[in-house]
């Protein structure tokens, strides 16, 4: 069998012959269709006033966790979660939904539309706590879906390269999950995770890109899902495969 061969409990052989090869998950289409649906409802159906309503009430505000409960609204219980529904602009939101499609159909393929709910509250929650690790107390909105992009690419990581280092559009999701130690070993996804951790220290210090879309990239709430997706995704991987050599 090729690099690419696998075997899975269930008829894997009929399930690789069925897949095709650019058909997204249902999940992931309707988390997208969600995504551009909040956009196009706050770009050209809200009022100003409302639209301000709607992000003080919804995007993620890490200084609201130094405020004590009855001082603020209920924000802060979904807030972690909701703020990944909203963008800055389109550029923010076609640019999420770029990486999202690319390192997020691997994912949902593999652990299925329920658990990639979950996983999406969870990865979304994770990123902005290790943002407000880092600006506690701050008064800043932090909106977007970078920090379950992270998650989805920190997770992926851990299966999606072949043993010849490849990514296989159509088949990655049935690869073999690799251990921690067996990823940290791997030439591909030390490269992989290496580029994305510089690129995201680059933003971070103001070496490139700099601020965008009247805002600065939350370059910090990037790490936060990329380690739950890297660390965690095992929690929310069920397949049962193996990736066997010649």
């Amino acid at each position: 069998m090729s690099n690419d061969g696998v075997e899975i409990e269930g008829g894997a052989a009929e399930t690789r012959k069925r897949e095709p090869a650019f058909n997204l998950p249902q999940g992931l289409v309707l988390a997208l269709a969600l995504l551009t649906l909040v956009h196009l409802v706050r770009t050209y159906l809200l009022s100003p006033e409302a639209d301000s309503f709607v992000l003080l009430h919804f995007a993620f505000v890490p200084g609201c966790y130094a405020v004590a409960c009855p001082e603020q609204g209920m924000g802060w219980l979904w807030s972690p979660v909701t703020y990944s529904l909203l963008h800055g602009s389109w550029e923010h939101l076609i640019f999420n939904a770029f990486w999202m499609v690319a390192f997020g159909a691997p994912v949902v393929r593999r652990i299925g539309p329920g658990r990639f709910f979950l996983f999406w509250c969870l990865s979304s929650a994770a990123a902005v706590a290790f943002h407000t690790a880092l600006h506690w107390g701050e008064m800043i909105l932090v909106v977007g879906a970078s920090g379950v992009v992270s998650g989805l690419m920190g997770a992926a990581a851990r299966f999606v390269f072949s043993p010849s280092g490849r990514i296989s559009r159509q088949f990655a999701h049935l690869n073999r999950r690799l251990t921690i130690p067996e990823a940290l070993s791997n030439r591909s996804v030390l490269v992989f995770s290496g580029i994305w951790f510089l690129t995201n220290f680059l933003i971070g210090f103001g070496q490139i890109f700099g601020p965008v879309a009247g805002g600065a990239v939350a370059w910090e709430a990037h790490i936060g899902g990329f380690l739950f997706g890297f660390l965690f995704f095992p929690v929310f991987d069920v397949v049962v495969a193996e990736t066997r050599r010649d």
